[in-house]
């Protein structure tokens, strides 16, 4: 694991990198117009379909004695506002990680390449169509497994290790893509994936528990101050922002010391010249 906390400690310098602070900027406001336009015509529309079914499903029949169980009868009435915000959530987030991958990681990639790993060759095995895409197609495995975990949001903890796992996987195989689909060749990608996928899961559980909290700050603060869901709904983008852009620098220092760990261990050996004169 020294590789990865090599990676981390030079992730956290770089974060702090002027240009990386700027480039925050640039995949928030995008994610902030997108989801203010969405959210402003879809959410009391949304909200109001959920509350439908609740009364028509009766379920608050069955919710409420659970919640005066646990001494949370207070949710009784945000119920369906809490509902409508998990379901929008991980489109939220996917639209951050979207981009992230291209307004964000192409600078990272750059930035990192050019000032630490000038000597490693750019096979360029990957391209911006094929990450995007990839990403994408793991969100919908993604998509299924968070809807089966959004009970455990009644019990933050619990919450917080699930969500963490499942970022985990997500941005292992997201991430490690990117960080690697400029200087790596197609065959370099599959053997770091594979060969370093423990690593590299441990730095997106890692990223994802990191990731998870605002989604708790988030949804607890809505709760109790539902008037500026608007400024936690920028705070929260913002947060995601952050934490997507140092996952990248994190997961971009391990895969390219990676990459060049492993062209070293596969470059031919010259032949020993035999300088002895007979």
């Amino acid at each position: 694991m020294r590789g990865v906390l090599n990676a981390y400690g030079r992730a956290v310098l770089s974060q702090l990198h002027g240009r990386m602070l700027i480039l925050s900027a640039v995949p928030f406001l995008l994610s902030l117009v997108v989801w203010g336009v969405v959210l402003y015509f879809t959410l009391q529309p949304l909200v109001n379909w959920i509350e439908s079914h609740f009364f028509r499903l009766e379920l608050y029949t069955y919710s409420t004695p659970w919640l005066e169980t646990i001494g949370m009868t207070f949710l009784k009435t945000v119920i369906p506002v809490l509902v409508s915000l998990l379901l929008l959530l991980p489109l939220m987030i996917l639209t951050a990680l979207v981009f992230i991958g291209v307004a964000a990681m192409p600078a990272i990639v750059k930035h990192v390449g050019d000032r630490h790993f000038p000597h490693l060759e750019r096979k360029q095995g990957g391209s911006l169509v094929k990450g995007v895409g990839k990403a994408i197609a793991l969100f919908l495995v993604f998509i299924v497994v968070w809807l089966c975990l959004l009970p455990l949001y009644v019990v933050p903890p619990l919450a917080v290790v699930a969500s963490a796992l499942l970022w985990g996987w997500l941005t292992s195989r997201v991430m490690s893509y990117d960080a690697l689909s400029e200087h790596a060749s197609a065959e370099e990608i599959e053997i770091i994936q594979r060969e370093k996928k423990w690593p590299l899961l441990a730095i997106g559980v890692a990223s994802g528990a990191a990731g998870s909290l605002p989604a708790i700050a988030w949804i607890g603060g809505a709760v109790a101050m539902m008037a500026l869901l608007p400024l936690l709904l920028a705070a929260a983008l913002w947060l995601y922002v952050l934490v997507f852009i140092f996952t990248g620098l994190w997961f971009e220092y391990y895969c390219l010391e990676a990459l060049s760990q492993l062209r070293a261990r596969s470059a031919p050996t010259a032949p020993t010249e035999n300088l002895e004169q007979i």
